[in-house]
């Protein structure tokens, strides 16, 4: 009898361990079943987030041709004084050592800096360069090539400041650097990002500004910002242009010539304050019996209308297809609040943003920025401020007379 009691209460235990098992192994699959989902959120929700970053970094708009080179808040860029303050501090270490072999080296990473901080490359592309063949001296000259596919290379000539192309001048001609011209800018990737760290870092700026990638951006931007239309900025900067810039205006490689050498001129001379300045392409011209309609077209696809005598049209020696450079005063352009065109006898009328205001005692600057990047400025009196009644953000045409182009020829 005992044992038969022995036995049940052992099988007893058995069955109460089997059901606790079973309950455990329950627990167990509905924890991993919980965990599984939550994994696949996550991944979910970090591929949103990708998409989400990737879209901010890449915005393309129909009105602004510019959108690949959208900077999303959170990317870094430096501005001009920022940049200039970066190069210094880039000679001041160059200059640091007095080691003959250790010179040489930080000289040729400045270099690179220096290539990528004026032509906007990428940093394999300056590290792929020939001194000897890939960089025109004399003509302020660098070409730089990116291949799209094994059969279609794609060239980019890009002018450089003239102070840079002398520098480099004088390091090909350099004993020291003769046996290095055929590999002057070979050097190891992660070392010359870490050394760009390190000078930005000791600019005071924090190290994610001195990655090439921010310069290249910062270049773009600070090109934008000197008024060069969206649509060159592209295309020196190797990425595809969206087709309603492209249908508006074709581009031959002669023009793209033309167009990066006026802009490293006028980053050369640095003399002008203008910011109403359009670079054009004549289309038309007209010829009266004392003045002559000169139709332009600009890089932003904007027509313009200018008049000028027949003796200009002679001295200037213009002709349809060829580029000119139109400036209009900001005190001839004349603003009108609204979406709407206004009815008025100005040839030139142009829709924009109003994007500043500086007010001051006796007139009023406004900068309205056009859908391709351009800006434009306004000076009104105070009287009219006030009957015009603009603010930033603010919907508003620029309207300006044939009569009030100036027009130069480089």
């Amino acid at each position: 009898m005992c044992v038969f009691r022995v036995i049940n209460y052992r099988f007893a235990m058995l069955v109460a361990l089997k059901t606790c098992i079973c309950s455990a192994c329950e627990r167990l699959r509905i924890l991993e079943q919980a965990i599984r989902n939550a994994m696949k959120k996550s991944k979910e929700k970090n591929k949103e987030n990708l998409i989400s970053d990737f879209l901010s970094s890449r915005r393309l708009s129909r009105l602004n041709p510019a959108g690949s080179l959208t900077i999303s808040e959170n990317a870094r860029c430096l501005d001009t004084t920022q940049l200039d303050k970066f190069e210094k501090t880039f000679r001041q270490w160059v200059d640091r050592t007095i080691r003959f072999d250790v010179r040489i080296s930080r000289k040729r990473i400045f270099l690179i800096f220096m290539l990528i901080r004026y032509t906007g490359a990428k940093l394999n592309e300056i590290l792929s360069l020939n001194a000897q063949k890939d960089i025109d001296v004399k003509n302020n000259l660098i070409r730089i090539g990116r291949a799209e596919s094994k059969n279609k290379p794609e060239l980019r000539d890009m002018y450089i400041p003239l102070d840079l192309a002398n520098e480099i001048n004088e390091v090909l001609n350099n004993p020291e650097f003769s046996g290095l011209l055929s590999c002057l800018f070979k050097i190891d990737p992660g070392h010359v990002r870490r050394k760009f760290y390190e000078r930005a870092q000791e600019c005071g700026f924090p190290k994610e500004d001195g990655n090439p990638n921010a310069i290249r951006r910062s270049r773009a931007i600070e090109l934008l910002r000197n008024n060069m239309p969206p649509m060159v900025v592209q295309k020196l900067f190797g990425l595809s242009t969206p087709g309603l810039m492209t249908s508006l205006l074709k581009l031959s490689s002669e023009d793209m010539h033309q167009i990066t050498q006026h802009y490293a001129d006028k980053e050369n001379r640095r003399k002008t304050s203008a910011r109403n300045t359009f670079f054009c392409k004549i289309v038309r011209i007209q010829k009266g019996d004392i003045q002559t309609e000169v139709e332009m077209m600009t890089l932003g696809g904007y027509s313009l209308f200018a008049v000028i005598t027949n003796e200009s049209l002679r001295r200037l020696q213009l002709k349809p297809n060829s580029f000119i450079v139109a400036e209009i005063k900001a005190p001839w352009v004349i603003l009108n609040k609204g979406d709407i065109e206004p009815e008025s006898s100005a040839e030139n009328r142009l829709k924009g943003t109003v994007s500043i205001v500086i007010r001051g005692k006796i007139t009023t600057e406004y900068i309205v920025s056009l859908p391709d990047g351009t800006e434009l400025c306004s000076v009104v009196t105070e009287e009219s401020r006030q009957r015009l009644g603009l603010k930033e953000g603010d919907a508003a045409w620029a309207l300006f007379n044939s009569f009030s182009m100036i027009l130069n020829v480089d």
